[in-house]
């Protein structure tokens, strides 16, 4: 099978846990692209968080595209343009957020290309680390937020998180709702997830289903996944969504990229 698009997560997926791309997963992947392969950047990242790993393996030179906060925006790289955005209405975030005291969960939301929140957590903590963003602690969260927004995220210790996982779906059936990290519970409009916008993309550049693969290690990564004609888990993948694909190669520590790209790109 001549496969034409490889689609990859990148927190605990490409990049390693410092955050970096090893130099055998960027060796495999330029390798990979001089065969006309479009590698896919699709992450729950805001896009400014992503972009300096795109343009670090080339792919707006090579034409490429990226998927940010879970697919509710497509950029094509090259021309540095948004092909496609979907955000969760006003009334939507506040309807999170009132969800979000009665859960006794943290909120974020993105606004200006900052975070916004009215608390503290360690756990925001860790979502500032990872996208380099300012975060705005605001008085009164619902004055904050006066328009749309991409994405909100509810955070808490991930065992309780998961309880508040099923709770969620089951009372906002119309949002899309994923774990992007055991403390990271995102949400987004209905419909949007990271399969939905492959699907849109691979349409649009004419590109069979059975055409691409798709690398990931978690919940927000099962729509991609399922979708992809190869789905692949990284060996960290969590526990319960090992067998919801159909292959597992090493880490994200242990280049299971680069593998990925040797066994099913290159072979």
């Amino acid at each position: 099978m001549k496969y034409k698009m490889l689609v990859l997560d990148l927190d605990d997926t490409l990049l390693t846990d410092d955050h970096k791309i090893s130099d055998e997963n960027k060796e495999m992947l330029f390798e990979a692209q001089k065969l006309g392969v479009y590698i896919v950047l699709a992450s729950g990242r805001p896009t400014s968080a992503m972009i300096a790993f795109a343009k670090e393996l080339k792919l707006d030179v090579n034409n490429s595209f990226m998927l940010s906060y879970n697919g509710a925006v497509i950029t094509d790289l090259k021309e540095d343009k948004v092909l496609f955005e979907e955000s969760l209405t006003q009334q939507q975030i506040h309807e999170l957020y009132d969800y979000s005291l009665k859960s006794k969960t943290h909120i974020i939301t993105y606004i200006d290309g900052n975070i916004v929140s009215e608390t503290d957590s360690e756990y925001i903590e860790v979502e500032k680390n990872i996208t380099g963003l300012q975060h705005n602690k605001v008085p009164h969260f619902k004055d904050a937020v006066t328009s749309s927004a991409v994405k909100c995220i509810l955070l808490e210790e991930p065992t309780y998180l998961k309880k508040v996982e099923a709770d969620l779906k089951a009372a906002m059936p119309h949002l899309s709702v994923s774990m992007s990290k055991p403390f990271f519970l995102e949400v987004a409009p209905n419909g949007i997830d990271k399969g939905a916008s492959i699907k849109f993309l691979a349409e649009k550049l004419n590109i069979l289903q059975s055409e691409i693969i798709a690398v990931g290690n978690a919940g927000n990564d099962l729509s991609m996944i399922e979708y992809a004609g190869l789905g692949v888990w990284v060996d960290n993948v969590d526990p319960e969504l090992r067998d919801r694909a159909t292959v597992i190669v090493a880490s994200n520590n242990n280049h299971g990229v680069a593998e990925v790209v040797r066994r099913f790109i290159l072979q």
